[in-house]
């Protein structure tokens, strides 16, 4: 299997090489990895540890605003099928473009603009990953310190249990140092760890609605139907932010032994249908286990006590202690990028310190944890968060996909009916995106406000 951290990290933006000022269109043969050694099956379970994550925590609060089981099921069928296509067209415009990387298909077929947006949209994106990251951390560490240092319920909660001091301590001294070194392959080793948390909380989740969560009680719970029929719609963010595996998409395709259009799409639809399996067997069973009363956290709405659920916080907490370091990392390489071209530019070669170095990597580092810290500490549930993530997302999963499928049949020569239906699939590709990226950052906004 192909190493891990170097699919994600040029799948997910660490742009080694700028764009080239003019879109390259005229290299129609499939791009070759330096050295292509990725099976099949190994594709397919990268980009299933890609999808699964943080994402999942949400999903039972997502079918509870979207007004129950089916509606949000039928939601998420629906959106699947743009999911899966938006993964095959990444392949075919990589092979028409001849890049590696997301942002070097949006550059090289889209033009040095729309290049540079998604360069914007990958640092806003990763951002935002982290503060949802952080936030998880955060209330993960609340619930396990409340079952080390329990306390009777009139009595006010311990200071020294307030993630207000303990996320920033595990920020500084473990976060931090894990964040600041130049290369951190040793990841790759860790990146199991977020696969297994997401099943083994799928599975808990649907045991302990046959079993029911200890020290909860029972109690019927009434049919659901949706406020309103806009209500629907925001089932949108959570999906977009939990199926989000496209930006490591041309990279794992480029990385793989067998190229080809059919055998991609192939490897698309098992890792997305696997992903739909697990995220909608944790969102049924979550929001018929709690109802109206569930938190946008699932685990926050379980007992601190409960040994079964404590396993899965520490999993959870665990690994996502250790996939931070990797978001911060590949949005550091793209300011350490942006950084090179604008003043190379400007002041000329070797004017300011190379941007890889202690002098320009840690000052970035701290600046990154410490935005996301402040702004996870700020931000008040984990909702809000994920409205904002799944309005960017929708970039990468439906507009820049939608724009390259557009592009990449006017540079290809196709038949003319063939071309006019897989533009028309493109411009509904893009009005989709934008309608979601508009109601989730709106939704998002209104919430915050």
């Amino acid at each position: 299997m192909a190493d891990n951290y170097l699919i994600l990290k040029s799948g997910f933006g660490a742009m080694e090489e700028p764009t080239a000022g003019s879109p390259v269109l005229s290299e129609k043969a499939v791009p070759a990895a330096p050295s292509p050694s990725l099976s099949s099956l190994g594709a397919v379970f990268i980009l299933l540890k890609s999808a699964l994550g943080a994402g999942l925590l949400n999903f039972p609060w997502a079918f509870h605003k979207a007004g129950g089981v089916t509606p949000a099921f039928l939601v998420e069928l629906v959106s699947l099928v743009f999911l899966i296509s938006g993964l095959v067209i990444l392949g075919y415009a990589a092979s028409v473009s001849g890049q590696t990387t997301y942002q070097g298909v949006v550059g090289g077929l889209c033009g040095p603009a729309l290049g540079k947006l998604c360069e914007a949209c990958f640092i806003v994106n990763l951002l935002m990953i982290s503060v949802a990251f952080l936030r998880v951390i955060g209330d993960q560490l609340e619930k396990l310190c409340g079952f080390l240092l329990p306390s009777a319920p009139p009595a006010p909660q311990p200071w020294c249990m307030d993630q207000r001091l303990t996320l920033p301590l595990l920020s500084a001294l473990v976060i931090l140092p894990l964040s600041v070194p130049r290369e951190i392959g040793f990841q790759k080793y860790t990146s199991v760890l977020g696969t297994l948390a997401a099943c083994y909380l799928a599975l808990v989740i649907v045991v302990q609605y046959y079993t029911g969560p200890q020290g909860l009680a029972r109690e019927p719970r009434p049919a659901q139907s949706p406020s309103s029929w806009t209500s629907v719609f925001s089932v949108f963010p959570t999906i977009c932010f939990g199926f989000q595996c496209h930006e490591a998409g041309v990279s794992i395709y480029c990385s793989m032994t067998h190229r080809s259009l059919s055998h991609w799409a192939l490897v698309s639809v098992l890792s997305l249908l696997a992903c739909c399996l697990v995220y909608s067997l944790t969102g049924v069973y979550g929001f018929l286990t709690f109802g109206a009363e569930v938190s946008a956290d699932i685990l926050m709405s379980y007992p601190g006590d409960d040994v079964v659920i404590i396993v899965a916080r520490a999993l959870f907490g665990v690994s996502i202690v250790t996939v931070y370091p990797i978001a911060l990392f590949l949005g550091r390489s793209v300011m350490q990028d942006l950084w090179r071209r604008s003043w190379c530019l400007a002041c000329g070669p070797g004017a300011l310190a190379e941007p890889s170095g202690p002098w320009v990597r840690v000052p970035l580092t701290v600046l990154w944890v410490a935005v996301t810290l402040a702004m996870a500490l700020l931000l008040p549930d984990l909702s809000e968060i994920i409205g904002i993530i799944g309005g960017i997302s929708s970039f990468f999963i439906f507009i820049f996909p939608g724009l390259c499928l557009i592009c990449a049949v006017n540079v290809q020569p196709v038949a003319a009916r063939v071309r006019c239906c897989l533009e028309a699939w493109g411009v509904v590709s893009v009005l989709v995106g934008t309608f979601i990226f508009g109601q989730s950052t709106v939704a998002a906004a209104l919430e915050l406000l």
